[in-house]
């Protein structure tokens, strides 16, 4: 069976990752690389809205792979992410067998926990075979899940195979390229860490967040990109809650151009700072002087 290559190196990574319009840094393409050469799971760290989610997007996209997405949440279980049992299917299976005389029970209960019985969830979807090759299986925001499920996680990620005690173990012909992504809400345990391959993605650069917006807003005139990077980039100088992510950035400058803005003044800003900040303690810290100051800072030419 043959899948698509894999870029060949760093800077074939950096190509790939370019052509789907998601400008990383060498480090991060580096990482992404080696996880997929090396076959270990990418463990990406970062404030919200950096990038994290969107590099298994672009792999699943450029490499020609399903993507499997397991969105974290507290209280996520077994049931929700690996597989649960149709129970309602397999009730009726028993009521027929008992209406036709069927008495052997070893037998029915091999019937009814039979593979055409199980709901398959995101992490054992993961693990069947696929024509195009192993799918991208995204873990996102793994810390807003209990610490339980972190640890059911370590047999996945170390042998990907999953162990369910009706049916036996699943285990996948070919891994899959795993990414886990955290927002650092809480600490990921050493043990999870240890099978992964880590990269902090932080906050971009000021030239290399103008070149995301200009791809991402294409529209958008060079003096509006300009002054938007920069106000952006001064914003999280800011004692703020949450400061913007390049989500928030791309949002903020699509907004703008959406409202045929030709520069930043107080008024534009002010109309449309729910597109960049998301909690009124913020929006209102940006009124007066601080709104002055930081539109001051990036409307200059100097």
């Amino acid at each position: 069976m043959t899948f698509t290559a894999l870029p060949a190196s760093v800077d074939a990574m950096l190509e790939l990752l370019t052509s789907r319009g998601y400008l990383a840094e060498r480090s991060l393409a580096t990482v992404t690389y080696l996880s997929l050469r090396m076959g270990r799971p990418l463990f990406l760290e970062g404030e919200a809205g950096v990038g994290k989610t969107e590099i298994a997007k672009v792999l699943s996209a450029a490499l020609g792979r399903k993507l499997i997405r397991l969105q974290c949440y507290e209280g996520l279980d077994v049931s929700s992410a690996v597989y649960e049992w149709n129970s309602a299917a397999q009730m009726i299976a028993i009521r027929m067998a008992e209406a036709a005389g069927d008495t052997d029970r070893d037998q029915l209960s091999s019937d009814i926990f039979a593979d055409r019985y199980m709901i398959k969830r995101p992490l054992l979807q993961a693990l069947e075979p696929d024509v195009a090759g192993p799918p991208v299986l995204l873990i996102d925001e793994l810390d807003r899940a209990d610490e339980a499920f972190e640890a059911y996680l370590l047999e996945i990620l170390s042998d990907f195979q999953v162990t369910i005690p009706e049916f036996g173990t699943v285990k996948a012909p070919h891994p899959p390229i795993v990414i886990i992504t955290s927002n650092r809400t809480r600490e990921i345990h050493d043990a999870l860490k240890r099978r992964c391959l880590y990269h902090w993605v932080d906050y971009p650069e000021a030239e290399r967040e103008l070149a995301i917006v200009k791809t991402r807003v294409p529209g958008i005139s060079a003096k509006l990109s300009q002054q938007v990077v920069r106000f952006v980039q001064a914003l999280r100088n800011q004692d703020f809650y949450k400061s913007p992510g390049v989500a928030e950035t791309i949002d903020w400058a699509t907004a703008l151009s959406e409202l045929d803005a030709r520069s930043l003044t107080p008024q534009v800003v002010g109309d449309t700072l729910g597109a960049l900040l998301k909690y009124q303690d913020d929006i209102t810290r940006m009124q007066g002087d601080t709104l002055q100051k930081v539109l001051k800072e990036a409307t200059s030419e100097n």
